[in-house]
């Protein structure tokens, strides 16, 4: 009798399938058997590609006669810690009584390349192979993947792809991690008092690099620019009488005695304190201290919940919040999507799909089951907010390549308290995100103010926030309780807080008014009309200064390499910026976490911010001096957007090979042909004067 054998990526996604099968037969060495069936697993990788040395003895010693090493065939083989396992699937893939083989492997490029190089090395032929392409683990998924599984040939494209990608890191990490070793390792040696240094770079972790080491230097060399600001501060006759205080900002407008000078920081500053002075001393001179409405704006703003979660967004809400690593956090919601209670994870879409979004009720029913999201679920389906769900932003199957976004699957939910503290509360973060989209927008009310005296005017703007919305759910506060409950914050007077760090960096840091109680402030402002006389109670200098550009978090830089090296703060602009990314959702943490494992990039773990370490910013300067296309995120990501045209079948492997062979010969032939080598030491010295300064601080605190 023919058996189906299913070959899933690890042991844990093994029993799923085994029990979304109903297959009850006795559990082997490495693999699960019953009349019908057999499930197996790899254990991650079970095949890597072969060292030089394993083509030719030759290759093993590091010399410039034997590079550009481009193989026209490569080589592959068995990891020896888990060969066990490889000859357990190798016999089960060729058994005689395997007539259909169903690809489990996690469905991406990478799920797809953990296969292929098995069966290659399996040499398995004459067999029906099929590809179960899922969403999420829960049991109707698996049946519905099995069930609408396709010809594994289909994916042949994708499958190429995953090839290039290794041959890609391959080829650039043996080639120019070899001859600039052998350049300049001596140099680094030399100057680091260190026996013998490996240069270690990669398409994608030596961009990464680039990207913090030139953040980094611009902090050093950005000069601070103080500024003098005016603030007035004013009061206003409240309903019952009692007078209502609130600040404004002074700028000059046309008619002011400062309009257009030379002594301004942008139009509502000084450069020197004495102008500012002087201002106030004139505003003084005419008593009584008095300023009239010129005009009163009243406007309601609206804000849509946010979309929702792909792995990079998720990534750097979890650095900020809770700050964890991206590593972390794919280890937590990897478990998530484990435990079945979550969607595939590495995923870069932030959008539903058509097809699911028709059968989104249940996903939100299985919250009912979750006591902080109870009430919201049970609210969203009587309400009915879901059923026009496919109509909205949120579901976009155009944005969509592999997987749809991060999403509670509403099973397991009733289990989620007995997860730890931190899985629970990333749980409840996509919960939150996934739910909000099925509620209102968040209303504001806005006011804005221009009061003048004595020509010169002061402008004060207020939001408060008037109907709650999706942020009733959203809780944008989470990570600051010990313990996870629902809550929403209700705004603030004066500017948005999101525009805080923005305007700091312009100089036009955010007025914060008195503290008055929310209705009076409202009432006062409701009552308040064009050429009402208002009371000048006091001006007051508020000093500030310029900041630097904010170095990368781990949560930012994976956002920054999503967008091809651009760090995009605002959220909506980021969902209409979709280019080619440096790496993927699936490598880039991982990334991250070899820089800092090679000590060429540091991690402050309380804070998560990223700053290069000494030996990380000597390798910058070596690339820059050499191999300099490598720090470019955007020759980078244009490497990442080929193999996308590669898996969609728009070029040829054939096509993408020969550009790659031609930039890693032509890079390789010219570092050898340098002579510069002697010349870094002036680079070296200007880096490390910086970790000089830091070690002798040490010493003295």
């Amino acid at each position: 009798m023919s058996k189906s054998l299913y070959i899933a990526e690890k042991p844990s996604v093994a029993q799923q399938f085994a029990e979304a099968l109903k297959i009850k037969g006795r559990r082997q060495d490495g693999y699960i058997e019953s009349d019908t069936a057999v499930v197996t697993w790899c254990v991650g990788h079970l095949v890597t590609m072969s060292y030089p040395e394993a083509y030719d003895t030759k290759y093993k010693r590091w010399s410039f006669q034997t590079l550009p090493f481009l193989p026209k065939e490569f080589k592959y083989e068995v990891i020896g810690n888990v060969a066990k396992q490889f000859e357990i699937v190798k016999g089960l893939l060729n058994r005689p009584d395997v007539d259909t083989i169903y690809v489990c492997t996690d469905s991406g490029r990478e799920g797809e390349y953990i296969y292929r190089l098995v069966a290659q090395l399996a040499d398995v032929k004459d067999k029906k192979q099929k590809r179960v392409w899922i969403d999420s683990q829960t049991e109707e998924e698996i049946l519905r993947g099995i069930r609408e599984a396709k010809d594994e040939a289909e994916y042949d494209n994708l499958s190429a792809s995953a090839y290039l990608r290794a041959k890609e890191d391959y080829l650039m990490g043996i080639n120019f991690s070899r001859a600039l070793t052998l350049k300049y390792g001596p140099a680094l040696s030399n100057y680091l008092g260190t026996r013998f240094t490996v240069l270690s770079v990669g398409r994608v972790m030596t961009c990464v690099l680039g990207m913090v080491v030139r953040r980094e230097r611009e902090i050093r060399n950005f000069v601070k620019t103080p500024f003098y600001r005016v603030i007035g501060n004013f009061e206003s006759p409240g309903k019952d009488g009692a007078p209502v205080p609130f600040d404004a900002e002074w700028k000059a407008v046309e008619g002011s005695r400062y309009f257009g000078t030379p002594h301004l920081y942008k139009d509502n500053g000084f450069k020197d304190r004495e102008h500012a002075e002087e201002l106030i001393a004139m505003l003084r001179e005419e008593p009584p201290m008095e300023a009239v409405v010129v005009s009163k704006e009243k406007k309601k703003e609206t804000k849509n919940p946010p979309l929702l979660y792909n792995l990079a967004e998720l990534q750097n809400d979890c650095s900020k919040m809770f700050k964890i690593s991206p590593d972390e956090t794919l280890k937590v919601v990897q478990e998530l999507y484990e435990k079945k209670m979550v969607t595939y994870p590495r995923t870069d879409a932030r959008v539903l799909s058509t097809a699911v979004s028709k059968e989104i009720y249940k996903n939100i029913g299985g919250l009912k089951n979750y006591g902080p999201m109870a009430e919201f679920a049970q609210e969203i389906l009587d309400g009915g907010s879901f059923k026009g769900i496919a109509k909205t932003r949120y579901v976009n199957d155009k944005q969509i390549t592999d997987h749809y976004a991060i999403v509670p699957t509403g099973q397991g939910a009733g289990s989620a308290r007995n997860l730890p503290p931190l899985s629970e509360k990333v749980y409840q973060v996509i919960c939150r995100r996934f739910l909000s989209i099925f509620y209102p927008a968040a209303v504001y009310q806005k006011y804005s103010l221009e009061l003048e005296r004595m020509k010169e005017h002061f402008f004060a703007s207020f939001k408060v926030l008037a109907e709650p919305g999706y942020l009733k759910v959203a809780d944008v506060n989470l990570a600051k309780k010990t313990g996870v409950e629902e809550t929403f914050e209700e705004g603030q007077s004066g500017k948005a807080g999101d525009d805080a760090q923005n305007q700091e960096n312009t100089g036009e840091a955010e007025v914060q008014s008195p503290k008055v109680d929310r209705t009076v402030l409202l009432q006062m402002l409701a009552d308040l009309k064009k050429n009402d006389i208002l009371t000048l109670v006091d001006l007051n200098i508020k000093e500030g200064e310029t900041s630097p550009p904010k170095r990368y978090t781990s949560g930012s830089i994976i956002l920054a390499m999503e967008n091809a090296g651009q760090l995009i703060e605002d959220e909506e602009l980021r969902a209409q910026i979709k280019g080619s990314g440096i790496g993927t959702s699936a490598t880039r943490a991982e990334i991250l976490k070899k820089l800092f494992n090679i000590k060429y990039l540091s991690l402050n773990k309380k804070t998560q911010v990223i700053t290069p370490a000494l030996l990380g910013e000597m390798v910058f300067d070596v690339v820059e001096h050499s191999i300099h296309q490598l720090l470019n995120p955007d020759l980078t990501a244009s490497w990442e957007k080929g193999l996308t045209y590669v898996s969609e079948g728009s070029i040829t492997s054939d096509e993408y090979m020969e550009k790659l062979e031609r930039f890693v010969a032509g890079r390789t032939v010219n570092v050898i042909r340098m002579n510069n080598q002697y010349d870094m030491r002036r680079f070296f010295d200007s880096a490390a004067a910086h970790y000089k300064r830091q070690e002798s601080n040490k010493k003295e605190n």
